[in-house]
C-alpha cells in the first residue's frame, strides 16, 4: 500500500501534467479546458490508485481473485462521453475531434500517474503537448492553407448578398470563409464579390464554381488560389 505522501505526490503530478495539457486547449477557448483536463488527469489517477491498492484488505480473504485492470479499462470507455460532450458538428463540418483525443490522452496520462510510470507519462505529456502545439503552425503553414481559394465576381448590381450566396451553394456555404462585396471601380453599375473558401477539397472547389457561374446575375469569374 502507497503512504500518503506517494499517494499525494501523484494525485498531484497527475493534476500538473493534465493543467499542461488543458491550458493549450484553455487558450483556443474550447469548452474542455485547464479545468476539464485536469479533472479528468487527478480522476484518472486516483481511479488508478484504487484498482491497484484499494482492494488489499480483500485479497487476504480466501478465493478472492481481483484484476486490477479490469478497472483502468472501464476509464479508457467511460472517458468517451466527455469526448462526444466536446465535439460540435456545424453544418458539413465536425469540430473538436483533437479536444476529445486529448481528453482521452489525459485519462490515459492519470492511469500512467497512478500506476506508478512516471517517466512514461511526463513523456506523453511533453509529446502530447508538441502535437497540440508544436504543429499546429506546421499543420496551417503547408497543408491549411493548399486548401484555401478565393473567387472574384462581377455582378449586377445589388443581386448578390450573402443570404443569396448561401442559398445558391447550399452545404457547399460551410466553407465560405470571408465574403466581401464593394462597387467596381471599372464597371460602377457593377458589384465585385470576392468569396474566400478554406478547406475546400479539389471536388467541392469545382462543384462551387459550377453552382456560382449558373447565377444569371455573375458577368464575370476568376479564379484564384487565396495568399
Amino acid at each position: 500500500m502507497l503512504n500518503n505522501v506517494e499517494l499525494i505526490s501523484r494525485l498531484v503530478l497527475a493534476a500538473a501534467l493534465g493543467s499542461v495539457i488543458g491550458f493549450e486547449r484553455e487558450r483556443l477557448s474550447w469548452a474542455a479546458g485547464l479545468r476539464t483536463h485536469m479533472l479528468v488527469c487527478v480522476g484518472s489517477a486516483l481511479i488508478m490508485i484504487v484498482s491497484a491498492f484499494g482492494f488489499a484488505d480483500a485479497l487476504g480473504s480466501d478465493h478472492v481473485v481481483l484484476d486490477p485492470s479490469r478497472v483502468a479499462a472501464q476509464v479508457v470507455s467511460g472517458i468517451g462521453f466527455l469526448g462526444a460532450g466536446s465535439i460540435l458538428m456545424r453544418g458539413e463540418i465536425v469540430r473538436g475531434l483533437t479536444t476529445a483525443a486529448s481528453l482521452w490522452s489525459v485519462a490515459a496520462i492519470g492511469l500512467a500517474v497512478g500506476g506508478g510510470l512516471y517517466t512514461a507519462s511526463i513523456a506523453a505529456t511533453a509529446i502530447i503537448l508538441l502535437i497540440l502545439a508544436g504543429l499546429k503552425p506546421l499543420e496551417r503553414r503547408f497543408i491549411t492553407v493548399r486548401q484555401r481559394r478565393q473567387l472574384t465576381m462581377l455582378v449586377d448590381r445589388g443581386s448578390l448578398s450573402f443570404h443569396g450566396l448561401h442559398e445558391a451553394l447550399g452545404p457547399g456555404s460551410v466553407r465560405v470563409k470571408q465574403f466581401v462585396v464593394q462597387q467596381s471601380e471599372e464597371t460602377p453599375e457593377l458589384d465585385e464579390v470576392q468569396v474566400e473558401l478554406s478547406r475546400v477539397s479539389s471536388q467541392e472547389y469545382r462543384a462551387i464554381c459550377d453552382r456560382l457561374r449558373q447565377l444569371q446575375s455573375v458577368r464575370e469569374f476568376r479564379e484564384e488560389e487565396a495568399n
